[in-house]
């Protein structure tokens, strides 16, 4: 059961009722998450506005849930493993490759060396070397697209801690966690 009560559209403060109803609107629900995060309107503007400004970005989703997936399964957020491997498989991952990104893992050498570099960031709570970056640069990232995975990994560890510390009730088909920390 979660730490705060999930808020509904009646419960919500009001600055956070319009924002919720785009959320359900793209989710065709509420999930629980935005429902904890709901009770601070400035905390929710911020999550949502994150997910829409990342989501314009360069990095095609299929990556961009990958790395959530690796990040979730490191930090052991249940919820954010099942909720990114869901949309990991809406943007059109398989089954195999979004397993394989909980531990970092890709058959593409890119895509690896972006979730080896989130590992990193998180492992070295953002203290990465400059061979780190030479390595994304070397697998064919530009500035912009470091810059990028770094946003990523910053705002997945939002919603880990988020889900972790709420003890936010996962309503997403369930995953089993490989890697946590």
């Amino acid at each position: 059961m979660s730490r705060l009560p999930l808020t509904t559209a009646d419960t919500a403060p009001a600055a956070s009722r319009p924002l919720l109803a785009s959320i359900h609107a793209a989710f065709g629900a509420t999930p629980a998450m935005f429902r904890a995060v709901a009770h601070s309107p400035a905390a929710l503007t911020s999550l949502w506005g994150s997910f829409g400004a990342l989501g314009a970005g360069t990095l095609p989703a299929s990556l961009t849930e990958q790395i959530a997936v690796a990040v979730a399964d490191r930090n052991g957020c249940d919820y954010c493993l099942a909720a990114h491997t869901a949309l990991g498989r809406k943007a059109g991952v398989s089954a195999d490759a979004m397993a394989r990104a909980q531990s970092g893992d890709s058959d593409d050498p890119r895509t690896a060396a972006a979730l080896a570099f989130a590992l990193k960031l998180v492992d070295r709570r953002g203290r990465v070397a400059e061979q780190d970056i030479a390595a994304l640069r070397a697998a064919g990232y530009d500035d912009g697209a470091v810059v990028e995975i770094v946003a990523h990994v910053a705002l997945n560890l939002f919603t880990n801690y988020v889900n972790l510390a709420l003890d936010v009730p996962v309503d997403f088909p369930a995953v089993k966690l490989r890697n946590a920390a």
